[in-house]
């Protein structure tokens, strides 16, 4: 019955991903180009060589549309185009464009079907090929999942060589010669006496004639800029300051303001006595927004101060009101009508648990929030005619549209300013912080108005990664692992987030199991059952959404049954592995961190961990020591396989802040609620990793794969489970909820 349930499910949501992709739609929809959206926006003489490039007497610009919040792909982006287009990326304008089909992140939409990403069968390839599809026609333009790199590495290199072999036609029409007699350097047009004519000076030329379409790639031996240390485009803007966030932008009579909404999302403003406020200095207006308050000042400090003086009653939302009551309901939510996956059942499992010893265990990962460093803001020019916001975004097309049907404006009246992001991690892949900026501008037409949210506001109304609960039992036989079977329990996310700003699709949730169907282990007996818990509070993706928990309970549990079975922890999971690559990373983080098993002395230890997250294998080695002031991360090794790294330096960096994060997040960080509001509203209630916890880190890269896949967000996964592992090697103590600072003190 699983098996058959597993099968049915799977056609279920292939069935879903052919629709969205394909029958829907027709083939010639899915089929047909896609309009190059530069072609609206340059002028005479001016040539938009594919939809990422615009050449004119001016200078070149590239369109850089991932959106960059922290992670460098704005950088990486120009750096892919320029390799193929022989100029220096740092010569060039970058725009992040419009939102436009041309756009879509067909990498996202495939890895969201319910097949590992190692899984390449038939299958799986129609519903990565229908989801893909599916992105395709409804354009869904995404920043998130790890994806940007996977999804547009090759065609930002292909933009940028057919962009240069036009350029290079151009100037042989110009001059009678032929085209593969001329060659290209440093944004110019080579003739063979070494003539150069600036790619500047062909624009007009390019412009006349046909795009020359599917050009070679250049091969890794010729490359000047990929898989070389280079330097990041926006490192000497952020260095000096001169980087412009949300906060700074700033417009001739603009006005500034803030919100303050219901503390319990969703819940009714009940009465609002708004006199003190209106008589502060400063004030111009109170009006309400949706959910809340808004309050138009003369400065941001005013408009904060003037919302804390507002008196409002606020009616209650729909979910309980503290953690406690969340987690009894999320306990009683492992039952079979709230079954809602079997992404994986191998072997007998009910058989041999029957018949074995058991070993039982309960895993539990708390709400988090997002807790960007950057205050969210948004600033918003509304005319009856037009509209233009100033933000950050992950999800451009969401944003262009919403604000569209609020300003009951066509989508093309809607313009976007799309700037860097201060951290993200997830937080901005909604969008609730610009639509009641759009509501405050449109009491004020013809005036720009900056709506920025207090800290406490952000972290009250985050979307949070959801509390999740793990229930697992295993066995383990003649020294080694046996039987796996774990249920994971979670509210949806993909219901949460999706129906929030689109619509939440059919189909099981395979996030509640990210990260535990997915590893690649022949354990013998095996199997994987997600439970939808009824909605809590709403919630959305943070940084390696499902995997972040999930590989937690996973890896954890198996490290406590091979414990149990008396067997080496790095041994026994290269024993279990079936993926080459994820045996590679294993191999090379035991070589790195000299593994000879866990013990290594009175009061220390060592934890290996694997996770197999957004298609990246990816495996750490932790060193842990008590000490008076508690237990101190000594040290960590991190290897990973995501294919070819075009920049090692920033990959690097991905690698070594993600990591961070999760090894922070799972010793200290939690998101509770009380009257159905977060109790750690800032920075001193909500602590990430201190400078002096960071432990010294070597991570290695293997680049072997023939796959290209982001670093963003898998380090993230193998944090708290080498911890974990780490701190049970050092004190025997098995810590099997986060924060971990629950059961244990960090110094």
């Amino acid at each position: 019955m699983g098996r058959a349930k597993t099968i049915a499910r799977r056609t279920f949501l292939i069935g879903s991903a052919a629709i969205a992709g394909g029958v829907a739609f027709g083939a010639y929809t899915v089929a047909r180009p896609i309009p190059n959206p530069l072609l609206d926006r340059i002028g005479e003489g001016e040539a938009a060589l594919t939809p990422f490039v615009i050449i004119t007497g001016d200078g070149i610009t590239l369109i850089v549309p991932r959106a960059d919040i922290g992670q460098g792909i704005e950088s990486l982006q120009a750096h892919l185009i320029a390799e193929e287009l022989d100029i220096d990326p740092h010569s060039a304008t970058l725009d992040p464009g419009q939102p436009h089909a041309a756009y879509h992140n067909s990498a996202l939409a495939a890895d969201g079907v319910p097949f590992p990403h190692y899984h390449d069968g038939a299958i799986a390839r129609i519903a990565r090929a229908g989801a893909a599809a599916g992105a395709r026609v409804m354009g869904l333009q995404f920043t998130g999942g790890s994806t940007s790199t996977a999804d547009l590495h090759v065609a930002l290199r292909q933009a940028g060589a057919n962009a240069r072999e036009t350029l290079k036609q151009a100037a042989a029409n110009r001059t009678g010669l032929a085209r593969s007699d001329l060659r290209t350097n440093d944004g110019a047009v080579i003739l063979p006496d070494d003539t150069r004519i600036p790619y500047t000076d062909l624009a007009a030329d390019a412009a006349a004639i046909d795009l020359i379409e599917d050009v070679p790639l250049r091969m890794p031996a010729q490359w000047r800029l990929l898989g070389k240390p280079v330097q990041r485009t926006d490192s000497v803007a952020k260095s000096t300051g001169a980087m412009t966030y949300g906060v700074d932008v700033r417009l001739p009579d603009m006005l500034f303001a803030t919100i303050r909404r219901n503390p319990g999302i969703g819940g009714a403003v009940l009465s609002v006595d708004d006199a003190a406020a209106r008589a502060m200095p400063g004030v111009r207006a109170v009006v309400p927004v949706s959910g809340g308050i808004g309050v138009i000042a003369d400065n941001t400090w005013r408009a904060f101060n003037a919302a804390q003086a507002v008196t409002v009653t606020w009616g209650a939302p729909d979910y309980p009101a503290t953690s406690a009551e969340m987690w009894r309901v999320l306990e009683g939510a492992g039952t079979r009508a709230n079954r809602n996956s079997r992404l994986r059942n191998d072997g007998k499992v009910d058989d041999v648990l029957a018949q074995s010893q058991v070993l039982s265990a309960q895993y539990r990962a708390p709400f988090i929030a997002h807790a960007a460093l950057e205050p969210l803001s948004a600033t918003v020019l509304y005319t009856p005619q037009r509209l233009e916001i100033w933000t950050a975004t992950q999800v451009p097309a969401v944003l262009r549209d919403k604000a569209a049907e609020l300003a009951g404006l066509p989508r093309d009246a809607v313009t976007l300013h799309l700037l860097h992001a201060g951290g993200s991690f997830g937080r901005r892949l909604d969008i609730d912080y610009v639509l009641p900026a759009i509501e405050l501008a449109m009491t004020v037409p013809g005036t720009p108005v900056q709506t920025t949210l207090t800290r406490e506001e952000d972290m009250t109304h985050d979307f949070p990664r959801p509390m999740h609960l793990a229930r697992a039992r295993g066995a383990v036989q003649d020294g080694r692992v046996h039987a796996f079977d774990m249920d994971a329990i979670s509210p949806s996310v993909v219901d949460s987030w999706f129906g929030r700003i689109m619509f939440a699709p059919p189909g099981p949730d395979a996030l509640i199991v990210l990260g535990a169907y997915d590893q690649p282990f022949a354990i013998p007996n095996y199997r994987v059952t997600g439970y939808k818990a009824p909605p809590l509070v709403p919630v959305g993706s943070w940084r390696a959404p499902g995997a972040c928990a999930n590989t937690f309970f996973h890896d954890c549990f198996l490290d406590e049954l091979i414990h149990a079975a008396g067997a080496d922890p790095l041994e026994e999971r290269l024993r279990l592995i079936t993926h080459p690559e994820s045996r590679r990373v294993l191999e090379a983080v035991g070589e790195m961190s000299g593994w000879s098993g866990p013990q290594l002395g009175q009061g220390r230890g060592r934890g290996v961990a694997y996770a197999y997250a957004h298609g990246v294998p990816i495996a750490a080695v932790v060193d842990v020591a008590m000490t008076d002031a508690g237990i101190k991360v000594e040290r960590a090794w991190i290897a990973g396989e995501c294919g070819t790294v075009y920049d090692p330096v920033n990959a690097e960096a991905q690698v070594t802040g993600s990591f961070l994060w999760g090894l922070g997040h799972a010793m200290d960080a939690e998101l509770t609620y009380e009257d159905h509001a977060p109790v750690q509203t800032n920075f001193d209630r909500f602590r990430g990793l201190q400078m002096y916890q960071t432990p010294r880190l070597e991570v290695r890269l293997l680049g072997q794969a023939d796959h290209v896949r982001g670093l963003g967000e898998p380090a993230t996964c193998a944090a708290a489970p080498a911890l974990g592992n780490a701190i049970f090697a050092a004190t025997g103590t098995r810590l099997r909820e986060m924060p971990f600072s629950k059961g244990m003190q960090f110094a």
